[in-house]
């Protein structure tokens, strides 16, 4: 298995595959919308609060906290802090332009699954890049396949990923024992997981609501103050990031190992854009116009990597002292947990491992959350019907099950499954989107053109010629 995976991940992370797929098209849709992750910066902000219809939908903003509580997780301190001791600091750098260029395939992304989005009998909606693959692109067939790799990256990987992560982080405690604790936090994780699985999707964004918003301030402030106590230290920082960023000598003598490449894989990670994840969040939503949410879940993405990896990134490079190349493991691993609790505890001291593993925690809770929410769509659409109450059960067992399994795994394998199955996401999604953006573009410009007017933008499909063939809702 391992094998196999590891010539998956040769295959899939060459310059020319996945990092092409993701940057060159990224670019392509920067062009044509005029960069409107920059340009319409302050919309993002402005339109996160509408309000939906009714009581029984979910918000702009309930979509964009389930879809940033599966970006904003373990990702954002484990996955920066391995992409620093592996790929070197000059991967972050290459986080952020993947964030950048990522903006662009997170807002067509978006818009077309709400554009494609269906409604259920209780007036609640649904969708993704299945329903666009099948609906706009007429593949089925594609539908389904990147049905099962959303089950398998999220309810396996990522999930058990996510619960290994947070475990990690109690190692650096005395009373950490290497069996008996990651049982032990696994039984803990899984329990408070399975009554939040049990609630439904209404009580998924009842949770991340609160959760999100909460640890993320916390999580910015403590950074800001790790800083302000480093902050003779920032121009030796900066000069790392863009020293090693650049250095192509590096880059080009291995490139699977490098920098660029290890931004790009943790930087995906992290954020999701163009993985065709967070449409699946974005098509439960109700707006008044598909643009609007394409507007949300990219803000989700500068929120994830701009603002909550730099935070991780800079906590860890601002502190003297400590090199990340003493956390390489000797598998070629890295102790990610270990380098920024021992970043922390020599500004905060005693402080800075507690406050990790307190956000790893509410980081990997929410995380599983998130995840989960995708994942029982993607079967609806497998099946043409929603799952029955005894298919129900028997697959949030397997979740729960596969989330305490996560907690006492090793990491190795977890990881490199993961980033073989968020690749290959990656290859469905991203060419699909390239054909289909026009149409998002389509109603992104109708939407500036309703607002010159002076109107309050709401879509109706026939102003950019999609048939009631096309689309269900906006007819």
């Amino acid at each position: 298995m391992s094998s196999f995976v590891g010539f998956m991940n040769n295959i899939l992370y060459q310059p020319y595959i996945v990092p092409l797929f993701l940057i060159a098209v990224g670019i392509y849709f920067t062009i044509r919308t005029k960069g409107v992750q920059i340009r319409m910066f302050g919309e993002m902000c402005r339109v996160v609060t509408e309000k939906p219809s009714d009581d029984k939908s979910i918000s702009s903003f309930g979509a964009l906290m389930v879809s940033t509580a599966s970006r904003v997780g373990t990702g954002n301190i484990i996955g920066v802090c391995t992409a620093i001791i592996l790929g070197g600091p000059g991967a972050i750098f290459w986080m952020w332009i993947t964030a950048i260029f990522g903006g662009a395939n997170a807002f067509i992304e978006s818009t077309l699954a709400q554009i494609y989005k269906k409604k259920a009998d209780d007036g609640t909606f649904y969708g993704g890049p299945s329903y666009y693959m099948q609906n706009a692109l007429g593949a089925r067939w594609l539908g389904i396949i990147f049905s099962v790799l959303i089950i398998f990256t999220y309810a396996v990987g990522y999930n058990m990923l996510a619960a290994f992560n947070l475990q990690s982080t109690f190692a650096t405690f005395s009373f950490y024992h290497e069996k008996t604790t990651p049982m032990i936090i696994g039984i803990i994780l899984a329990v408070l997981f399975a009554v939040i699985i049990l609630g439904g999707a209404k009580k998924l964004t009842n949770v991340t609501g609160v959760l999100v918003p909460v640890m993320g301030v916390a999580y910015v402030l403590i950074s800001i103050v790790v800083l302000v106590m480093n902050a003779k230290n920032l121009g030796t920082m900066f000069g790392m990031i863009f020293g090693s960023a650049f250095d192509f000598q590096a880059i080009f003598g291995g490139f699977t190992g490098s920098c660029i490449m290890w931004g790009l894989k943790r930087g995906l990670y992290s954020n999701e854009a163009g993985m065709g994840s967070a449409p699946n969040a974005a098509a439960k939503a109700d707006v008044a116009h598909p643009v609007k949410q394409g507007l949300v879940q990219t803000l989700s993405v500068f929120i994830d990597t701009l603002l909550i990896c730099s935070a991780t990134a800079f906590m860890c490079l601002s502190t003297t002292g400590i090199s990340p190349a003493n956390f390489v493991l000797e598998d070629g691993g890295a102790d990610a947990a270990g380098y920024v609790q021992s970043c922390l505890h020599t500004t905060l001291g005693g402080f800075g491992p507690i406050f990790i593993a307190v956000s790893m925690s509410l980081f990997a809770f929410t995380t599983l959350i998130g995840n989960y929410s995708y994942c029982e769509g993607c079967f609806a659409f497998i099946l043409k019907r929603d799952m029955n109450k005894t298919e129900l059960i028997i697959f949030r067992v397997i979740a729960i099950v596969l989330v305490f399994l996560g907690a006492i795994s090793s990491a190795g394998l977890v990881w490199d499954t993961a980033d073989m199955f968020q690749g290959l996401m990656v290859v469905c999604n991203i060419p699909t989107i390239a054909i289909l953006g026009g149409t998002a573009i389509k109603a992104l410009n109708d939407y500036t053109a309703q607002k010159k007017a002076g109107k309050a933008p709401h879509f109706h499909a026939a102003d950019i010629g999609l048939t009631d063939d096309n689309v269900d809702c906006w007819k």
